[in-house]
This record gives C-alpha cells, structure tokens and sequence, in this order.
C-alpha cells in the first residue's frame, strides 16, 4: 500500500502546480473552466482585461461596457478561435485590428455601437465562418471591400441595423455565404437598392425569413412594404438611371473621342496643306519647262 501512495504523490503535485498555474493565468474576475476558455460574461469591463493565456481560443467578453479593442489585440492570441463581444460599447473598429486573426472562426459583434464597416476591417481572415453584425442601430455604412478576403464565410447577420442601402458587391465577395439576415433595417426602395434587389431574389433560400422578413419604404409616401410584393418590374424606371460611375465612363469617352477628334482634324488638314504645297511646286517647274 505504501508504494503506491509514494507513487501517487508525486502525480498529485503535479496535478495540482498544472492547475494552480492554470488559475493564476486566469484574470481577476474571469472564469477558466478549461485551459483554452477564458469567460468574462457580464463583469462590467470597461476594458479586454490584461494576462489572458496566450494560449486561449475561446473569449468571452460579452455583456460588458468595452468600448474599443486594441489594435495588436488578436497578434498575442494566434490560437483564437472564438470571440464574442457582443453587447459592449465598441462604437468603431481600429484599422488592422482584425487583420490577423488567422485562425477566428466565430466573430460576435453584435448589439454595439458600431457606424461603420470600413475598407479591410477583417483582413484576409480566410478561416471565419460565422460573422455577427447585428443590432448595431448606427451602423450605417458597410464599404464594398468591407468583407474581402472572407473565402470561408457561411453565415453574416446584418439584421436591425440603421442601412438603407448596401453595395451588392460586399455580397457577391462572399463565395461561400450560406445564410443571410438583413431584416429589420430602414431600407429605402429606390434605384440605389435595385441591385441589391435583384441578388437576393436570386438567392432567397439565403434568408432565414425570405423576401417577406425584409421591408423597405417607397420613395413617395415612405410606406415600408414586404420584398415579396416587389419584383424587377417596380424598379423599371432606374434601368434608365446612369449612376456616378457610368457618367464619369461617359464623360471620360467624350474628352477622349473629342481628343481624337481634334487630332484626325489636325492630321488631315497638314497633310491636305502637303498636298497643296507638292501640287503648287510642280505647276511651277511646270511653267519653268514650257518657257
């Protein structure tokens, strides 16, 4: 019996340093329930608290008051595979900040106070898969190279926003999307949603709640109606509608066809006036001849 107590401790030693340094790792009024999970759920943070593992993949900073995250914040986290700060106070978005998350999975931003989804926010974040963005009722503006680089999304909720209007191009650089929520955002019906219009009638099954979840207003009485009473025909009236990029192609096209122009003009008439001076010399040594 004895042997075996001798053996046994110093296996208990070591079973107890592992997790006496597990604990100490663990910030101050956080949970550590395993050695990859650090929980810091409804703590009241004003701020990402300091001496979380370097090793950690899943963050739980939900519920707090964070209002911003540091720029080289996911650069000491390379394992991170799940974040979630959703219903904080985070108002923008530092730029790089999520650049190097190479290995985040699930990103939970929701219920903020996001404005903006800037150009590049995430990267080249190739392994991401589910992304939140929803309920953030300032979030106006999602830049068309917002979601670049995102090979893997499946699933990107934008639902209660404050968007009337989204670039299709942020949708169609999302090779693999698979669910998509825009409800609940103050849409406008005009020539600008036309687009967007046409690529989520083709892809409906996208949407959890299909057309009818998602309403927009008409522009003359602002009445909001279900995408479901709307088809391509109640926008005929923008097929004619040039938008800023067509009008510089169309001014760009008439400088260059006027240069042209101008140039072919400027060609022809010197060689006209070669002519005239060649047929004027050889009248001349004409006459010459004759007297």
């Amino acid at each position: 019996m004895l042997p075996c107590i001798n053996w046994l401790q110093p296996l208990l030693a070591l079973i107890s340093s592992a997790l006496l340094t597990r604990a100490n790792n663990c910030p101050s009024s956080c949970l550590c329930p395993d050695h990859h999970t650090v929980d810091c759920t409804g703590q009241g943070l004003t701020r990402v608290p300091d001496s979380i593992p370097l090793d950690v993949r899943r963050l739980l900073l939900s519920n707090n008051w964070i209002p911003w995250i540091p720029s080289d914040f996911l650069v000491l986290y390379s394992d991170l595979v799940y974040l979630d700060l959703r219903n904080n106070t985070l108002s923008q978005l530092e730029p790089g900040t999520l650049t190097t998350s190479s290995r985040l999975v699930f990103l939970d931003l929701g219920s903020n106070n996001l404005t903006e989804i800037p150009s590049g926010t995430f990267g080249e974040s190739r392994s991401l898969i589910k992304l939140r963005l929803g309920n953030n009722p300032y979030l106006t503006m999602v830049d068309r190279d917002a979601f670049t680089g995102l090979t893997s999304l499946r699933e990107l909720e934008l639902e209660r926003n404050g968007l009337t209007e989204l670039d299709v191009s942020v949708l169609e650089s999302l090779p693999s999307l698979r669910v998509l929520r825009l409800e609940g955002n103050p849409w406008l019906c005009n020539c600008q949603f036309a687009k967007l219009f046409v690529w989520l009638t083709e892809n409906r099954h996208k949407l959890p709640k299909g057309m009818e979840g998602i309403e927009c207003s008409l522009p003359l009485d602002g009445r909001q109606v279900p995408l479901s009473l709307l088809s391509e025909e109640s926008f005929r009236e923008c097929r004619g509608t040039l938008t800023l990029t067509d009008y510089l192609i169309v001014i760009f096209s008439g400088i260059s066809v006027s240069v042209a122009a101008i140039m072919a003009s400027f060609f022809l008439a010197s060689t006209v006036h070669c002519f005239q001076r060649l047929s004027k010399g050889s009248k001349g040594d004409e006459e010459e001849g004759n007297d």
